[in-house]
């Protein structure tokens, strides 16, 4: 079992940063690859970032790649998503996520453990 809680989000301007960090808890969160996904309402749950249990491969949905990176800190338990450049279309609740691989393309299908989201809201 590994427990997931995610913090760090919240209301930034257009272009700003914000940069969100899951704590887990349970002895084989270093097993497992990491990821963040987003909900946009109405829309469906997206893969957003990944990252492998030892933190030296890395996946990125297109939209993130070059403002968003993904960290883990495995003598924390915890991983993060730092986000740059944010726009408007960023806005959702973000989701910290236990994978068994960080290979592919990852869908929420591919969840084993969920956290219970924070919100982002980007301002234009």
């Amino acid at each position: 079992q590994v427990q997931l809680v995610e913090s760090g989000g919240g209301l930034v301007q257009a272009g700003g940063s914000l940069r969100l960090s899951c704590a887990a808890s349970g002895r084989t969160f270093s097993r497992y690859a990491m990821g963040w996904f987003r909900q946009a309402p109405g829309k469906e749950r997206e893969f957003v970032a990944a990252i492998s249990w030892s933190g030296s491969i890395t996946n990125y949905e297109d939209s993130a790649k070059g403002r968003f990176t993904i960290s883990r800190d495995n003598a924390k338990n915890t991983v993060y998503l730092q986000m740059n450049s944010l726009k408007p279309e960023d806005t959702a609740v973000y989701y910290c996520a236990a994978l068994p691989s960080v290979y592919g393309k990852l869908t929420a299908r591919h969840v084993d453990y969920w956290g219970q989201g924070t919100q982002v809201t980007v301002s234009s």
